[in-house]
């Protein structure tokens, strides 16, 4: 049930926020047995800014939802078309290991929309143009959580909370939420441009250069979208819709000194013939992404934090849809836990602490041009290293993987984890 004038007082399982990360976890929930009541500040359908990329974990957890069908009625992926340093090298997503052979790209406001279909679907109770304000907490543990409509707001009691309220997470900051950035961040702008002809590919290009000339510690990407029409404010003109966009990585010693919207004009501009880009960016948006794990105070006794709220963003790439699907499903698989304190911490550094930890200490090699040239160049040219860097920097390593590139994971995750210095982990 979906409203927006509805004034719930109780909850079993509140979950703030309608994304894929709450939505997934209200599906999961509700499949098993708990009614779960879900509040976003949103109308839907909206637009989010993203790449609208998903890897071959995103379909994965697509595949779990039992929604590969409609999965099938977008772009196929076959892998990541990648440029920079002198080159050119397409890496086709990995047949064997725990992860499907093939991803795939869809409009935030089409996906996340059918996600929360799917929530509804299942039985959970939608609550949209709502937003979490405040939240009374004793002894660590949520009593209450105001809603806020307009200029009505009220009191809903829960037994469980479930924060999923994105990049910035309001009600997180008020749980005592901190975003650490010293370690890695990124900076991005994204936009929907029409190509004379699509192609299957997610294409990223490397070693960009800033409006001034300067290398540009980040990358820029086109995902093919079909057609799909962005927002569904686009009216289909016979030819596909692409996301291009560019990104940025930054520290607080090191902030991007960069312009995002001269830069995607500018990137623009220099892959217009060559990929047959029609008209000018519409709907340009910019966002900004804590990446691998950078906030602290994410779980109390019977709140969590998960998706984007958590920090649970690709320290390389930026990609957080997957992780948003996949600990949807883990809070709900936790719902009979008494205590997520430290539970919920030691859950994702298990699941992601390794990859998270050194991902985001290697995306500093950005920051020294020369240095990541020096190594960038060889790896390039080198089919084997190339196959093993995108499953490392996409997180394609199963658990039970013990090959070559997981081994190296695995090694450089432990050595990162000793080296940091909040507590030695991402998440707590």
């Amino acid at each position: 049930m979906s409203s927006d004038t509805m004034k719930p007082a109780s909850a079993d399982v509140l979950i703030v926020g309608a994304g894929p990360a709450g939505s997934a976890a209200a599906v999961w929930a509700a499949r098993a047995g708990r009614a779960a009541t879900v509040v976003d500040m949103a109308e839907f359908p909206r637009d989010k800014t993203c790449g609208d990329g998903l890897t071959p974990r995103a379909v994965l957890e697509l595949q779990k939802l039992g929604i590969e069908d409609w999965l099938g009625e977008h772009p196929r992926t076959e892998g990541v078309h990648m440029h920079g340093w002198g080159t050119d090298r397409k890496i086709v997503w990995s047949r064997k290991g725990a992860f499907p052979f093939y991803g795939s790209a869809i409009s935030r406001a089409e996906f996340d929309e059918r996600i929360r279909q799917l929530a509804l679907a299942a039985g959970t109770t939608m609550v949209t143009g709502t937003k979490a304000v405040d939240a009374d907490v004793h002894d660590g543990r949520i009593v209450s959580v105001t809603l806020q409509r307009g200029d009505e707001t009220w009191k809903i009691s829960p037994q469980k909370v479930i924060v999923a309220d994105g990049v910035r997470s309001g009600l997180g900051k008020v749980l005592g939420r901190q975003w650490h950035r010293d370690t890695v961040f990124g900076t991005a702008v994204r936009s929907y441009v029409r190509v004379e002809k699509e192609w299957d590919w997610l294409v990223t290009h490397f070693d960009m250069k800033n409006t001034e000339g300067e290398t540009l510690p980040g990358y820029g990407w086109m995902f093919p979208l079909g057609n799909s029409g962005g927002n569904g404010e686009l009216e289909h003109q016979g030819s596909p819709i692409i996301n291009m966009g560019v990104a940025a990585f930054s520290t607080a010693q090191r902030p991007a000194k960069v312009q995002l919207r001269p830069l995607l004009d500018q990137y623009v501009a220099e892959m217009r013939e060559q990929w047959g880009l029609v008209g000018e960016p519409m709907q340009v948006k910019s966002a900004l992404l804590p990446l691998g794990g950078a906030v602290s105070n994410i779980a109390g006794r019977n709140w969590m934090l998960i998706g984007d709220a958590a920090g649970c963003v690709n320290p390389i790439t930026g990609e957080g849809i997957d992780y948003a699907l996949e600990t949807g499903r883990f809070a709900a698989e936790a719902l009979d836990v008494d205590d997520y304190t430290t539970m919920w911490p030691d859950l994702l550094n298990e699941k992601y602490g390794q990859m998270f930890s050194g991902s985001r200490r290697l995306a500093k090699i950005f920051f020294y041009p020369r240095v990541t040239a020096t190594v960038a160049r060889p790896i390039m040219h080198w089919e084997k290293g190339m196959r093993g860097a995108m499953r490392l920097m996409s997180n394609l390593v199963g658990e039970n993987e013990h090959d070559d590139a997981a081994t190296l994971a695995r090694f450089a995750g432990n050595v990162s984890l000793k080296l940091d210095k909040r507590s030695r982990r991402p998440f707590h």
